[in-house]
């Protein structure tokens, strides 16, 4: 429709209107948005972001609800933790994520665990550690 309406030469335009619009859709939109925002907010060397939407579809908070994306667990290291308690690293990631925790349909639930590097790096010596004594 939009073609007979433009003049020839911004056929091309159109093309690439469509592709850039078909390009940003995407199919976890709130997974993308908290992505960007706690890379932007706190250049975190490790984000590992799990959806868990699935296991909690049949709960009753969620009837009725469309979005896939509800609930999430969220792994992430970052120098911005450093010298700080669970709870304001928390607060950290709640207020970098704001708009996606109030809007309807959006954030239901968020599992956190935040750490610096250090931090990971010891968790990462103890589950190799309890990893070879369960192969022993």
């Amino acid at each position: 429709m939009l073609r007979s309406i433009l003049p020839r030469q911004n056929h091309f335009l159109l093309l690439q209107l469509r592709s850039i619009s078909s390009a940003s859709m995407s199919a976890t939109p709130v997974e993308d948005a908290i992505r960007a925002k706690l890379q932007q907010t706190l250049q975190p060397s490790t984000l590992i972001i799990r959806n868990d939407s699935k296991l909690h579809a049949h709960h009753e908070p969620m009837r009725g609800n469309t979005s896939t994306e509800t609930h999430f667990h969220i792994t992430v290291t970052s120098p911005s933790f450093a010298s700080k308690t669970q709870a304001a690293r928390h607060r950290m990631v709640y207020a970098a994520l704001k708009e996606e925790l109030a809007r309807e349909g959006g954030i239901h639930a968020l599992q956190l665990k935040t750490r610096t590097a250090e931090e990971e790096a010891r968790d990462q010596v103890r589950e190799t550690k309890e990893k070879e004594v369960e192969t022993e």
